[in-house]
């Protein structure tokens, strides 16, 4: 059933068309002309697929994953290829502003002149930042890629090798005539247990709609049709004929076939149950995401300030939940003449801390110097009164002890000599 609705078209995005003449192709560099490895070849024709049958990516922000799938002969799409991010900036949730070093999430579509063989990254193409549904929020950058030479500032970027590979895929693809290719970025896998992970984030209204776009390529495994409306995203929607979607006025009455309701309201059921039990059961942590536009716009000064080449902190600042700002402590670099003065006022600033230091130091050393000299002086002047109250030593004692003898030996003579005068005289004598 989903073949048909396949070949209607009504599940491709067609948000604009673009040729592809061989003349831009031979303009193209020799990295940007090299094949797809024999294996990978040889597995897209296991699975019914040809070298330039339409393609499709993924793009999973947590995982760390992008992921190329290719329409086979059914004209459904399998996975072909899977690569490893090398970097993407930003924490989890959309882009916002521009320089707020977020990595895009949504669904975005790359056509033949978004696609840069001369790219100061080895390869990369555009991913085409903003669409419909960020314009129509007021978010705002540009120049957002998916590149080679590993080094992201709100790109996502891969090794020169995996650029090549993913580079001639869509190369491929529109050399079979595919007019435009989509990319989907998202967050994380929006599976119950990771989608129950992260049911208390700010972002979390925002990942429930692109998960409508999940679910309905996880249902049929063909690119939905993407329009916006109302500022948000509809996927796989038909208005009726001489109406159209506009992204910020109000959704037209749009229908949907009942063989794709019925099978994302079975889908949407089983989601709902293993939802319910993963919110009961012990989870890993949630990584951290971005706090909103609040947090976007601090970020988006931060690198103002930075291209500027003023002296900022190495890393770009963070929103703590309670609403305070984190700045490392450590600064970035110096390159213009309002950098190097603000690095001098920083220097003669800490040269004076220091030296308030180290004055505060010299008295607080000081001082305990004669509060030490002071107890000394007690502690002698006690020892030198116990000393004076201790008894005479046995050593002293036994030298007196002739000396009394002595002395009660002349005093019993006198005694002696008083007593035979007193005699004498009372018998005449």
């Amino acid at each position: 059933m989903f073949a048909k609705f396949a070949r209607t078209g009504l599940l491709i995005a067609a948000l604009g068309v673009a040729g592809c003449t061989d003349s831009s192709m031979k303009d193209f560099a020799p990295e940007a002309n090299k094949p797809l490895p024999d294996k990978i070849l040889a597995d897209m024709k296991a699975k019914g697929m040809v070298r330039t049958s339409s393609v499709m990516a993924r793009i999973f922000k947590e995982e760390g994953k992008l992921e190329i799938w290719k329409a086979k002969t059914s004209g459904r799409y399998d996975l072909v290829a899977s690569y490893d991010i090398c970097k993407w900036s930003g924490k989890l949730g959309p882009k916002f502003t521009e320089g707020d070093r977020q990595a895009p999430e949504g669904f975005y579509t790359v056509r033949p002149q978004q696609m840069n063989p001369r790219s100061n990254y080895h390869l990369s193409f555009n991913i085409g930042y903003p669409n419909a549904y960020d314009r129509a929020n007021g978010r705002t950058g540009s120049n957002l890629m998916v590149h080679g030479a590993c080094s992201s500032s709100g790109c996502y970027s891969m090794t020169d090798a995996q650029i090549e590979q993913i580079y001639a895929f869509g190369r491929d693809a529109f050399q079979g005539g595919q007019t435009e290719f989509q990319i989907q970025a998202f967050p994380f896998r929006m599976t119950a247990a990771n989608m129950a992970r992260y049911r208390n984030d700010p972002n979390y209204d925002f990942w429930k709609m692109l998960k409508v776009g999940y679910d309905n390529f996880e249902i049929t495994k063909v690119p939905p049709k993407v329009d916006v409306c109302e500022k948000r995203y509809v996927f796989n929607q038909v208005a009726p004929e001489g109406t159209a979607f506009n992204p910020t006025g109000l959704c037209p009455s749009t229908t949907q076939p009942d063989s794709l309701k019925s099978a994302y309201n079975a889908y949407q059921s089983s989601y709902d149950a293993a939802f319910t039990g993963a919110v009961k059961a012990s989870v890993p942590a949630p990584k951290p995401t971005i706090a909103g536009i609040k947090e976007a716009s601090i970020v988006s000064d931060w690198s103002k300030r930075r291209a500027r080449g003023e002296r900022v902190p190495i890393d770009p600042p963070s929103l703590n939940a309670d609403g305070s700002v984190m700045e490392t402590a450590r600064m970035g670099r110096i390159d213009s003449p309002a950098g190097r003065k603000m690095a001098a006022l920083d220097a003669e600033k800490a040269a004076k801390r220091k030296a308030e230091e180290q004055r505060l130091a010299a008295i607080e050393a000081a001082k305990a110097a004669k509060e030490a000299a002071k107890a000394q002086a007690l502690a002698e002047a006690e020892a030198a009164k116990q000393a004076a109250q201790q008894p005479v030593t046995t050593a002293g004692v036994e030298a007196a002890e002739p000396v009394a003898e002595t002395q009660a030996a002349s005093a019993d003579e006198g005694r002696v000599t008083k007593l035979k005068k007193k005699l004498l005289g009372m018998f005449g004598g």
